[in-house]
């Protein structure tokens, strides 16, 4: 069993992302592995924005990344990149904070045109901290994701291809725990 981190980077409490992350957290959950979710928007602001590393929640944050066999990074696209409140989390991480862990970066946002933010803005910050295994990211436009009433729905088409990447993502976890448990 793997430790997976949920870790969403949306700032509104209302969020499709962090309701996508739990949604899709149920499912690695029920393939045997322990989710820990973690939003970012929860973090009090000043030691996160001032980049104190030594205040308490912050050293929380990262231990809890660093103690993960996997992390899945869920961030809405502001402007073609990821959200800002991510970017100020992951620029208090460790530069090795997610070396040995399998990552999956998931994106959502109101047009298809925003789907390249995961490959050209999200993957090269998550390899420059040392991410050996970077499974395919996926986008998922907001209007097929719907909250109700802390119930989430996802578009059944989206559903799909959602289900096969987070597949994937666990079977690599898998995959590196045996090699690990091997060694």
């Amino acid at each position: 069993m793997a430790t997976v981190l949920s870790l969403s980077g949306s700032p509104s409490a209302s969020s499709r992302t962090a309701g996508l992350l739990r949604h899709l957290g149920a499912r690695v959950a029920e393939q045997g592995h322990h989710v820990v979710p973690l939003d970012v928007r929860t973090l009090p602001a000043e030691p996160l924005l001032h980049g104190d590393t030594a205040a308490p929640d912050i050293l929380r944050a990262v231990e809890l990344v660093q103690s993960a066999d996997g992390v899945v990074v869920g961030t809405p696209v502001y402007k073609a990149a990821y959200s800002g409140l991510l970017k100020s989390l992951l620029d208090l991480l460790p530069q090795t904070a997610l070396a040995g862990k399998t990552v999956l970066p998931l994106a959502t946002g109101g047009t298809a045109a925003h789907a390249l933010a995961i490959d050209y803005a999200l993957r090269p910050v998550l390899s420059s901290m040392g991410a050996p295994h970077i499974v395919q990211g996926w986008f998922v436009l907001d209007r097929h994701i719907s909250l109700d009433g802390g119930r989430v729905r996802v578009d059944p088409g989206a559903e799909e291809g959602l289900h096969k990447v987070v597949d994937r993502f666990t079977g690599a976890l898998a995959s590196r725990s045996a090699l690990a448990g091997a060694r």
